[in-house]
């Protein structure tokens, strides 16, 4: 943990006259660790890396000019190897696709897919996904958000590290345009349970399904079904998925 003890700054206004959701530290949903980048990670991390980074800054990012035209736009947290967010991004080319990942093997494996499926409508910020959307994202500014399939935390102890709580989904809910979802997936059920209370409970969004959701589908594109999906199918594990709409 390298969070260090802040005094919040006092909230502040937006435009449409709402309160911002304070500003304070806060519990990393990741934990550091060395991972395997292959040799065509490594050359896709170089090369197409430049040409799809948005850096992360602690100020408004003009996302326009980030994708060089208008269009619905998508943020996707934690998109892992970028399997998923790839296929979207190849199924829509109409939609813009920002991805937010820490960790460089994943953000290496999405570049390669960038650069095999000829994609420009997908940015990368490696950062924390907390801070890039406090800091970076506009409210009202998203058309949708996923979060598919998140570390769990699964010992009790590390419950409080979960991506999906109150104080995040309250801020994630002030980005996302009225009318626009959050989509979430995950295959862990008591993750899920949390998930469908935290939602359940953020007055800015509304269950689009009585409870989960019946198919991985969302208002703008069905969610793919990965390897890593398809794995915990076939060994016997539930998934569960979310559709919220911002009100």
């Amino acid at each position: 943990m390298n969070d260090r003890p802040a005094t919040p700054p006092p909230p502040a206004a937006a435009q449409d006259g709402r309160t911002e959701p304070p500003q304070h530290p806060h519990i990393r949903s990741f934990a550091m660790r060395r991972g395997h980048v292959t040799a065509g990670q490594r050359r896709a991390y170089a090369d197409v890396l430049p040409r799809v980074s948005l850096p992360y800054a602690a100020q408004p990012l003009d996302i326009e000019a980030a994708f060089g035209r208008h269009a619905l736009r998508v943020l996707e947290i934690g998109f892992g190897m970028g399997e998923t967010t790839a296929k979207m991004a190849q199924a829509r080319p109409d939609v813009d696709f920002l991805g937010v990942e820490v960790f460089a093997a994943g953000v290496g494996a999405l570049c390669m897919r960038i650069d095999d499926l000829q994609l420009d409508n997908v940015r990368i910020v490696q950062h924390d996904a907390v801070e890039v959307v406090r800091d970076m994202l506009a409210p009202d500014s998203l058309a949708g958000v996923h979060i598919y399939f998140p570390d769990p935390w699964p010992k009790a102890r590390h419950h409080k590290r979960r991506l999906v709580a109150p104080p995040f989904i309250a801020l994630l809910a002030s980005r996302i345009a009225p009318g626009g979802y959050l989509h979430c997936a995950t295959d862990w059920q008591h993750y899920a349970e949390q998930m469908l209370a935290v939602l359940s409970d953020e007055s800015m969004l509304a269950n689009q399904h009585a409870g989960y959701a019946p198919d991985p589908r969302n208002p703008l594109i069905e969610r793919p079904t990965t390897k890593f999906h398809a794995r915990g199918e076939r060994l016997g594990h539930g998934v569960w998925d979310l559709v919220f709409r911002r009100r």
